[in-house]
């Protein structure tokens, strides 16, 4: 959901750029200044600069900054090998592990009044579903060849083009399952919010709803990454 006035709007009327009011403005250079593009450079900005601004110089005696991106970054590598493997977790980290800080300030940024969340947006999160298909459907293949297709033909034969149907159907839906959980529950969240601080002001009373916001806009990167992985891993598996 967009707020009705936008931190990133005023900056983009500022600067003389379209401010469009529409989910997709009518020239290319409005598209590219909709909200949910705008603000995800703002989040692309905001893993770039503070991980440079906190870590600086990587030492051998890390201080506080260092510690706390080494603990990210480890505690990521480590549930990433439960189901990957050391190879496959390595192999995959850099484009699951971008997912999950991605999302995780993606959907806390939209807890500041006069910001959005860009997870509230479907183009963000099918972009990012459809990227986790095409990948593990990919992984598959390069790991199985054409024997691939044994993960869709279930354990029996007999039922094996009942089961290819069944498992055509199933991969399908994750694409539309995968997207409208996250995009569903982050503008559940911001609904909520918007509505809070419209009849009870901008104080306390939001307060419980915004503590509940951080909680749901972990769980659900947590949900969105690990699923994401689960779907790897399967692809890369011997089919039973």
């Amino acid at each position: 959901m967009e707020h009705p006035i936008l931190f990133i709007s005023l900056i983009l009327d500022k600067m003389g750029l379209p401010v469009p009011h529409t989910i997709v403005g009518h020239t290319l250079l409005e598209k590219l200044c909709v909200p949910y593009m705008t603000y995800t450079w703002l989040v692309m900005a905001f893993l770039i600069i503070v991980p440079k601004l906190t870590m600086g110089k990587l030492e051998i005696v890390p201080g506080s900054g260092q510690n706390f991106w080494e603990v990210i970054i480890s505690g990521l590598m480590d549930t990433f090998e439960e189901s990957l493997g050391e190879k496959g977790a390595k192999m995959l980290y850099p484009m699951m592990a971008t997912f999950a800080l991605y999302i995780v300030i993606a959907n806390m940024i939209g807890l500041i009044p006069g910001f959005m969340s860009p997870t509230s947006n479907w183009n963000i999160t099918l972009a990012m579903t459809l990227i986790v298909w095409v990948t593990h459907h990919f992984l598959g293949f390069r790991t199985h060849g054409i024997k691939y297709y044994k993960h869709f033909m279930g354990p029996v034969p007999a039922i094996a083009p009942f089961m290819f149907l069944l498992e055509l159907i199933s991969n399908f839906a994750r694409i539309l399952s995968l997207s409208m959980r996250l995009f569903g529950n982050i503008v559940a969240k911001e609904i909520l919010l918007a509505v809070l601080f419209m009849l009870a002001g901008a104080y306390f009373a939001p307060l419980p709803i915004l503590c509940l916001g951080v909680l749901v806009s972990l769980v659900q990167a947590a949900v969105f990454v690990l699923l994401s992985v689960s779907y790897c891993a399967q692809a890369m598996e011997p089919a039973h």
